[in-house]
């Protein structure tokens, strides 16, 4: 019997309704975001958890957390029932320079290897913070200039282009809080600028209401463009605060703003209908990796939330 959540409906779950969607999850919903940090959990109790948890898809979250030998990972993949839809890169695609796109390639090269060799098909590329995330400090302008889009719009379809040319896979650009692509404004207008053959997105459900947009209203009037999903909430009342005192976004995931669900916004299932609708559309499986923001967290804080989470998707349908 599936295990009794709050705020859950019960009776038998709706598997299987979900037909074009594949749920998983990450690092990150274990107070993941370091390669290495004492606060994190060991990566295999990371991976006996999130299996235990009823998952079989995972990201490989920051590079080198788990092991970055592909034997290695697949040999305690395989041991777990567990398979890797997607590794993730850092960039600062708009700006310009020979150098900079040298040190750029060589992040995402790199990652992008190991990404293909442990079976994973796409590339989640999360945009550079425009201030530290942890004491706020601005490390540049909070907006971009025309230039800077330009920049950035070339980058972003150049990168996607050779990711796939060299590797097979697909690029997902993910907007996120304390970034340049953030609001429902910038990510349509990084949208308007790129290829559309090229430049897809990783929506995430939080940061995008966190940023004050409507994940669903994006996949009905963009669908086309969205290549993969985040699932995560936002607290609203933190939210408020956080708004208020201007906190930027490692403190305010400090203070729970994305929260368990289903207690946080946006709703879950009028997102995953919207997904559901948009790959039998398309004729596809869109992932769709729970991640619920919570560094740091204390090592017995993530298990039984992945749980009750895998539970409340599994009466979504998924």
């Amino acid at each position: 019997m599936t295990e009794a959540v709050r705020g859950v409906p019960q009776g038998p779950p709706r598997s299987g309704r979900l037909t074009h969607i594949k749920v998983g999850s990450a690092p990150d919903s274990w107070g993941v975001w370091f390669p290495q940090d004492p606060v994190q959990v060991p990566w295999r109790r990371f991976l006996d958890e999130v299996a235990g948890s009823g998952y079989e898809w995972i990201e490989l979250g920051p590079y080198g957390y788990l092991p970055s030998d592909p034997a290695l990972l697949g040999r305690e993949l395989a041991a777990r029932g567990l398979r890797v839809s997607a590794g993730t890169v850092f960039t600062a695609l708009h700006h310009g320079g020979a150098s900079a796109w040298e040190r750029t390639w060589a992040h995402v090269s790199q990652v992008a290897t190991h990404a293909q060799a442990v079976g994973a098909g796409h590339l989640v590329m999360i945009p550079a913070f425009w201030r530290d995330d942890r004491t706020g400090e601005p490390l540049e302008g909070a907006t971009l200039t025309a230039g800077q889009w330009r920049t950035l719009a070339a980058q972003t379809e150049r990168l996607s282009r050779q990711v796939h040319e060299e590797f097979g896979l697909r690029v997902v650009v993910h907007p996120h809080a304390d970034t340049h692509i953030d609001t429902e404004e910038n990510v349509v207008r990084l949208l308007h600028a790129t290829d559309p053959d090229l430049v897809h997105l990783c929506l995430d459900t939080g940061h995008y209401a966190y940023c004050g947009g409507d994940s669903v209203k994006l996949i009905e009037r963009y669908g086309e463009r969205i290549g993969y999903l985040h699932l995560k909430q936002v607290d609203p009342a933190l939210l408020a605060r956080v708004r208020e005192r201007d906190l930027p976004f490692g403190p305010a995931v400090g203070l729970g703003v994305m929260c368990e669900p289903p207690a946080g916004e946006p709703a879950w299932e009028p997102v995953l209908e919207a997904a559901q609708a948009l790959g039998r559309r398309r004729g596809v499986e869109l992932f769709a990796i729970v991640e619920q923001d919570m560094y740091p967290c204390p090592p017995e804080k993530p298990l039984p939330i992945a749980r009750r989470t895998r539970s409340f998707l599994r009466s979504c349908g998924a």
